[in-house]
Parts: structure tokens; sequence; C-alpha cells
């Protein structure tokens, strides 16, 4: 099965939102797809797997809370979800990650508008 990739997001106008899983929080961002391109290429893919380990919470990390794995959904143009990111164990996911800034503390987010 061919992986789906973040120009086949951007190119099938999909809107994606990161969404922490911590339930004193509940942050969720709108994801700027083209700006994940431009840091990771037109080929990356775009499913849970692939961006996951891109991102913290800044909320959570701020308040000094334990850290959860996010998560994401996406919606077609239409508004309606399309797919829904699982939730699995956080451990051993921040090793080999650097900082990227933005408000996720990783990858440049945009909130909803």
């Amino acid at each position: 099965m061919p992986k789906k990739t973040l120009a086949d997001t951007l190119a099938a106008r999909e809107t994606s939102y990161v969404n922490c899983a911590h339930p004193m929080c509940c942050k969720s961002t709108k994801l700027d797809i083209q700006a994940l391109i431009d840091r990771l290429g037109r080929d990356h893919g775009s499913m849970h797997d692939d961006l996951v380990g891109l991102f913290i919470c800044s909320n959570c990390k701020a308040a000094g809370r334990d850290r959860r794995q996010v998560f994401f959904t996406t919606k077609a143009s239409s508004g309606r979800a399309i797919a829904t990111g699982s939730q699995l164990s956080n451990e051993g996911a921040e090793s080999g990650r650097r900082h990227l800034g933005g408000r996720w503390g990783r990858l440049p987010c945009r909130a909803p508008a």
C-alpha cells in the first residue's frame, strides 16, 4: 500500500490537527501542512506514526505535567472527519529529538481560525 505523504494531504486540501492526550489539557492545534513540507519535505509521511515523534505539548511541559503522546485528527475539505491517530505508549519518544520551536515546542503549528 502506498504511503500517504504531506504533499498528498496538501493536495487533498485536508485539515490536520495535533491534539494533546493529557486529560488536564486536551489542547488542539491546526497544523500548517505547508510549513511541515518546507521543514520535512514533500515525501515525508503524513500518518500518525510518521508525525507523532515530532510534537510535544508546550502547555503540559510548562505546567510540569507528565508527558503524554499526542494524536492527530484529519478533516476533508468538506469538514467531515476522515482519520484519527491512535494513542500509544510514549516511552522512549524523546530520544533523538531536536528543538524545532513553535507553539508545540517542535514544528510550527497554527491555531484554529
